[in-house]
């Protein structure tokens, strides 16, 4: 009776321990995948080979170590710890951009690509700015370039 009332309270443990890592690891995978609506400012990858032939801005919102880990061939770097510096050089570059821009962070859960989005919608105006669902988990079927 006690080996029993032993596994229960490792399996209650176990449970606490899981639960609490997927809601709050900034990199949690889904419990499970569900098709949900687009939102107004997403895209997807198939989406972005479908609708553009894949020629848009990449900006890649991760930190620079993940970037320079790898990241989409063509991307620029554009996070929030480094956001007005990364601006200042970008900003001709987004100024004579004519492509739809996307966005991608590391994951699903990541909310640095929404930021940054608004970031680039506050100071570029009225471009085409999409997030990539997904994010770099979709992104680097795209074959991950290094710097």
């Amino acid at each position: 009776m006690k080996t029993i009332s032993q596994a229960i309270v490792i399996l209650a443990l176990t449970l606490v321990a899981a639960t609490a890592t997927q809601r709050w690891h900034p990199r949690a995978p889904a419990w499970y995948v569900a098709d949900e609506r687009l939102a107004d400012d997403e895209v997807t990858l198939a989406l972005v080979q479908e609708k553009w032939k894949g020629e848009v801005l990449w900006i890649d919102a991760r930190p620079r170590t993940d970037y320079e880990a790898g990241h989409v061939p063509g991307a620029v770097l554009l996070n929030e710890q480094e956001a007005d510096s990364l601006m200042f050089d970008l900003f001709e570059k987004l100024q004579d951009n004519t492509k739809p821009i996307v966005v991608y962070c590391s994951g699903e859960a990541c909310q640095a690509s929404r930021k940054i989005r608004r970031y680039l919608k506050d100071r570029v105006g009225s471009q085409e700015i999409y997030v990539l669902r997904g994010g770099w988990k979709e992104a680097r079927a795209l074959g991950p370039a290094k710097k």
